[in-house]
């Protein structure tokens, strides 16, 4: 009798909490967000987290505020937020390498982001660039290949990161071509590209957006885009494959999440929101301009996308033998 009794109170608080939801959502966001970018200021994942946190402000009426928070790839930034309140009220800008590399690369890694943070959706997508100094004497992949092959072990390739998808392509690259290169890791994009065009290094893949300005100001050299198609924002560039690396694939995209336990109707409703500005001509306009186009997506589709790409990065990884302590 006494379960009998306890039922109907379950369920009233049942609904209760359910209309607290709803409500919360209803007013959400009351106050300015704060969205970490776990990457320094000036490479792709910050552009893109920037460009998308500007127009939900002007949508929903409160400042979206970026913060950049790098370190250890990604993971300080990363697991800062995994660490806020679940109020909806801190968001992250997560990419491949935050969420599906770096729990495959680093033997401690202080937390699990696909358990500790819950994916939003996908904003973007971007394809990877390989760029050289211009003063390195090739003009295209082949000829780049077989300046590494004269030189086994002379010619170097930075990164933004150890792990990420640049430096991933990179390990892919020497895999496929059997070159040896050195590879000179940097904190963040920009610093690799200022090495780059100092001539401190001699190659690197980049993602295509953090690249882009100085490709078209000629002060890096580009000689291919890593994805199937060529990109809209450099149709003159041949893909890999293209270029006579047969199979060669990889890409960045850059999406949003919030700390685990997050209310589920206030993720559905940024993920609509995100939707509706990805629809926008403007937005894909801007995009466009800095070699990225929209994903969007529900959220199951952005924990299918994580399922798949843990799996697609753990094989590059294992042939590599890329370790990180």
């Amino acid at each position: 009798m006494k379960l009998l009794r306890s039922i109907p109170l379950a369920l009233c608080l049942l609904a209760m909490a359910g209309a607290s939801q709803a409500q919360g959502a209803a007013s959400y966001p009351d106050r300015p967000v704060k969205v970490v970018v776990p990457f320094p200021p000036g490479g792709a994942t910050d552009i893109v987290g920037r460009e998308i946190s500007e127009r939900l402000a002007r949508a929903m009426g409160q400042p979206f505020v970026v913060e950049n928070r790098s370190g250890a790839s990604g993971n300080i930034g990363m697991e800062a937020v995994a660490r806020s309140a679940p109020d909806g009220y801190t968001l992250v800008v997560g990419a491949p390498q935050t969420l599906t590399i770096n729990p495959q690369l680093f033997k401690s890694n202080p937390f699990n982001p696909q358990k500790e943070l819950d994916p939003i959706v996908v904003v973007a997508t971007v394809p990877n660039v390989l760029i050289i100094n211009p003063k390195l004497p090739v003009s295209s992949v082949q000829e780049l290949i077989a300046y590494a092959k004269a030189r086994p072990g002379k010619v170097n390739y930075g990164s933004s990161s150890i792990g990420g998808t640049p430096h991933l392509s990179s390990e892919l690259f020497k895999s496929m071509t059997k070159t040896q290169i050195t590879h000179i890791p940097y904190r963040g994009s920009s610093p690799a590209l200022t090495d780059l065009m100092g001539g401190q290094i001699d190659m690197m893949f980049d993602n295509l957006p953090a690249a882009l300005p100085n490709i078209k100001s000629g002060r890096v050299k580009a000689l291919a885009v890593t994805t199937r198609q060529r990109s809209d924002a450099a149709p003159e560039l041949p893909t890999m494959e293209q270029a006579g690396v047969p199979g060669f694939e990889s890409q960045g995209w850059f999406s949003l999440l919030a700390p685990a336990g997050t209310p589920p109707a206030i993720l559905e409703k940024i993920n609509a929101e995100v939707n509706k500005i990805l629809a926008t001509d403007s937005f894909k306009e801007r995009l466009a301009n800095v070699g990225a186009q929209p994903k969007g997506g529900s959220i199951s589709d952005f924990r299918e996308l994580l399922n798949t790409e843990t799996q697609r990065w753990s094989e590059v990884i294992r042939f590599a033998n890329i370790k990180v302590e």
